[in-house]
């Protein structure tokens, strides 16, 4: 019954989580995959989700919608099952698309249409704005040390790197 999964993020025990974008009709679902295989729907009526991330201290699962323009912050507990969503931020325009956090918990953003890559406090504050050589950054990864972002380009076909130090 899936449509299409798209991003996954993983907690720190095994469990995954895979957005589900539903493109033709503006819609979307949110999966959890146990360590075991077994496949469980969290969310059916959400907007097109696709990047999606764990929070460090695995509290809280980041979902967006990228359509919308909407970043969904979910509480998580050790399980995986979800509760109290709440909106975390939303835009005017451009589309979103991957997401990680950094050790302190700030999330990087793709914005895809936007050409640029968003740092976003864990209470929801943009922190700073990294522009890209092109328009549509998919998704975004850090090196082992977390002192480069490495930025996934559509339009460009290849990967910028933003220094972070």
């Amino acid at each position: 019954t899936m449509n299409q999964p798209n991003d996954l993020a993983t907690m720190k025990n095994g469990i995954l989580f895979a957005s589900d974008p539903n493109w033709k009709n503006g819609n979307g679902k949110l999966w959890r995959i146990n360590k075991d295989g077994s496949t469980h729907l969290l969310a059916n009526n959400m907007g097109t989700t696709n990047g999606v991330e764990v929070s460090p201290n695995q509290k809280h699962l980041y979902v967006n919608e990228s359509i919308q323009k909407i970043i969904w912050k979910i509480d998580l507990d050790t399980l995986g099952n979800i509760s109290n969503k709440i909106k975390f931020i939303d835009f005017p325009d451009g589309g979103l698309d991957g997401m990680r956090c950094d050790k302190n918990g700030d999330l990087f953003v793709a914005r895809y249409n936007k050409g640029v890559v968003l740092k976003i406090s864990p209470e929801g504050k943009i922190l700073n704005e990294f522009k890209l050589h092109g328009m549509k950054p998919t998704n975004v990864t850090f090196s082992k040390d977390e002192k480069k972002l490495f930025v996934t380009m559509q339009d460009k076909k290849w990967v910028e790197v933003i220094n972070l130090e």
